[in-house]
């Protein structure tokens, strides 16, 4: 599993021309799904997600959850985060779960973030999606299985 995320001021995903969801002062969290994640994986990230400290406190430290500041959450799937490009230039997914396998856990990931966080949106998995988002600072992570 990869997570690209990103500390936003505000952010949203349209599609077709119509917003699908829309946030404030938050992640925009970029969700990419491998061949071997289960549910037992993606809660180990979305522990972490949730409890990242990157929102300024007082003092200007990062020290600050997005509980402590009451953040929202944008996921959007994006299968393109396997891309591999180590031979040629077109890059290759053959690393990215099935779009079965790579929906139930994007699914059940939304789920599980709707139980800690109060206003969590998304996108549409496999839908052609515009991102629109301000990064804040600019502050972005990026999860991958080095956190395993």
């Amino acid at each position: 599993m990869k997570l690209v995320i990103q500390r936003v001021s505000e952010a949203s995903v349209a599609i077709d021309g119509e917003t699908k969801g829309q946030i404030g002062r938050g992640f925009m969290i970029l969700i990419g799904v491998g061949q071997e994640d289960t549910k037992e994986i993606a809660d180990k990230y979305i522990k972490k997600m949730i409890a990242l400290r990157i929102f300024e406190d007082e003092n200007g430290k990062t020290n600050l959850s997005l509980k402590d500041v009451d953040g929202q959450l944008l996921l959007i799937s994006q299968f393109t985060l396997y891309a591999n490009c180590k031979k040629g230039n077109r890059p290759s997914f053959i690393e990215a779960g099935a779009p079965d396998q790579a929906e139930a856990l994007y699914e059940y990931m939304v789920e599980e973030c709707r139980k800690a966080v109060p206003v969590v949106e998304t996108g549409e998995f496999g839908a052609d999606m515009k991102v629109s988002l301000t990064n804040d600072g600019p502050f972005t992570v990026i999860l991958d299985e080095s956190i395993l």
